[in-house]
């Protein structure tokens, strides 16, 4: 090739793709085309993926896909540089159609080409293009290099069961810390916490994006106690965390309630990040907001220098949960004079605050505009939401006409926000109602069983107590038992009704009947 026309082919392929202006994209296409043509008219064989890059920026991929039929001599490198074009640009039935093309012009994929593509079938949901690709592999004799199988084990561990995931990380030579860390996302997304935790012990390499996938594998399913407890040992190690690390273990760490834990979680923020992105920022005000520390909230929410619906989420439902109904509103306010639209979690946190506060009124204009102006926000929630608002305060007429112009059946969570109503104001009749309503829909439900018993015992009725409980104890139903902790000294303190384990116990009962003896 003519080193003279293949370095000004190069040059005009690499023009960079602008965004500004329709003129200035129009412009780069029509660059890209006659770098495009003079290529094809000096013969040139195009082994750079640069016009195909060019292409993409001036969003015209027919002319991209031409490439593939119009130039001659194309190589595994060209080819599979292609073919990662249309994967990085998500257009991923492209790269696999490409990879055919590429099949059949008697070109063999390398590793890095079925690393590339695979990604797309597992993007696509496509299991299909995936065991097919899988098996081409398999075919070729790649099946064991360490790029292959670290696609493999995501597409499985993703589109399938986990053991096929297993049994294609088992048939990968040589494991590296991506394969490992995929199969461990792997066995959380399956809830299998001890071989996730197994496997992540036998590493013989970690890096950050490791001890992330547990971190947040544990706190996206709940166990936030592990979460937090598996963060720390990260920073003993001296593994610096980055920003997806900080949301996840913030998130556990106000699960959980420990202030003074998610206190020095902030300031290890401060420490590695410096200036945190809006995804930490948000976990903070949310967890300083579900400990009940709204001065700091509020503080952390006003030093965000950009704030999304999220933010202002977070602090509205912190207000709503700690009865702080009027503030909630305020904010709710403020808001919208930004600009900001709300969503169906802030509609749900805004009744919530009403409900909580006693804001019927309020609580009922909100929703009603909300049914008019855009009733696309309201799930089956935000109706719940209503009745428990309604009955609360007691309007149990308005409570019972709701119910039944709902567009829909409602479902236990509607009769047990009644029943909680009832209970509140000795509605007995109405609460029995409610309680039916309930059994009917699950008959195994004891919540229900305990708050029609409640609201008999405030009422008096110590008889229907007795009959309610005896036949609890004939259908062999238990209570959830309660659960309480408390933070001292950076130490978490769990209390379960009728548990007798803790290791203070004892002095725990004696400072009880102090203050009992001398109340």
């Amino acid at each position: 090739m003519n080193s003279i026309a293949y370095k000004t082919l190069q040059s005009l392929a690499k023009f960079k793709p602008k965004r500004e202006t329709h003129t200035l994209a129009y412009s780069q296409l029509k660059e890209t085309q006659r770098a495009h043509a003079r290529a094809l008219k000096l013969g040139t064989a195009i082994l750079e993926p640069d016009i195909v890059y060019s292409y993409f920026g001036s969003k015209s991929l027919r002319n991209a896909c031409k490439l593939f039929d119009e130039v001659p001599n194309w190589n595994v490198a060209s080819a599979t540089a292609i073919i990662g074009c249309f994967a990085r640009c998500n257009h991923h039935e492209e790269a696999i159609y490409f990879f055919s093309r590429m099949i059949a012009l008697n070109i063999k994929p390398n590793q890095f080409t079925f690393g590339t593509v695979i990604p797309s079938s597992t993007a696509l949901q496509d299991f299909n293009s995936g065991r097919q690709l899988h098996a081409c592999a398999i075919k070729i004799g790649l099946e064991s290099n360490v790029f292959i199988g670290s696609a493999v084990v995501d597409f499985y561990a993703k589109l399938t069961g986990i053991k096929e995931a297993q049994r294609a990380f088992e048939d990968t030579h040589e494991p590296n810390v991506v394969s490992y860390t995929t199969l461990i996302r792997g066995y959380m997304k399956n809830e299998m916490f001890d071989d996730a935790l197994a496997l992540f012990r036998k590493m013989p390499e970690r890096n950050v994006v490791s001890w992330n996938a547990m971190i947040s594998g544990y706190s996206q399913m709940g166990y936030n106690e592990e979460a937090v407890n598996l963060f720390v040992e990260m920073l003993r190690e001296g593994m610096p965390p980055n920003d997806s690390t900080f949301p996840c273990a913030i998130r556990a760490v106000a699960n959980i309630a420990a202030l003074g834990m998610g206190r020095s979680f902030h300031g290890s923020a401060v420490k590695f990040l410096g200036k945190f992105d809006v995804f930490v920022g948000n976990s903070l005000v949310s967890f300083y907001a579900k400990c009940g520390s709204m001065e700091d909230s509020l503080l952390l929410f006003n030093t965000l220098p950009r704030k999304n619906i999220v933010s202002w989420n977070a602090l509205i439902c912190g207000y709503a949960n700690h009865g702080r109904g009027i503030e909630a509103v305020d904010f709710f306010e403020r808001m919208q004079d930004t600009g900001v639209r709300p969503n169906s979690v802030t509609l749900l946190s805004l009744l919530l605050a009403c409900t909580h506060s006693g804001l019927v009124d309020k609580g009922y204009t909100y929703f009603n505009k909300a049914r008019v102006e855009d009733p696309g926000l309201l799930t089956p929630e935000h109706y719940a939401c209503m009745v428990d608002l309604l009955s609360r305060a007691g309007r149990f007429e308005e409570a019972e006409r709701f119910l039944q112009e709902l567009p829909f059946v409602p479902g236990i969570g509607f009769w047990k926000a009644l029943l909680g109503g009832c209970r509140i104001h000795s509605n007995m009749e109405l609460g029995e109602l409610a309680a039916r309503k309930i059994l009917a829909l699950d008959p195994e439900d004891v919540s229900s069983y305990v708050m029609l018993s409640n609201a008999h015992s405030a009422a008096g009725r110590w008889q229907s107590v007795s009959m309610i409980r005896k036949e609890m104890r004939e259908k062999r139903m238990k209570g959830v038992p309660g659960c309480s902790w408390i933070e001292i000294r950076s130490k978490l303190h769990i209390f379960v009704t009728g548990d007798r384990k803790h290791e203070q116990l004892d002095q725990i009962y004696q400072v009880l009947g102090f203050l009992s003896s001398n109340s």
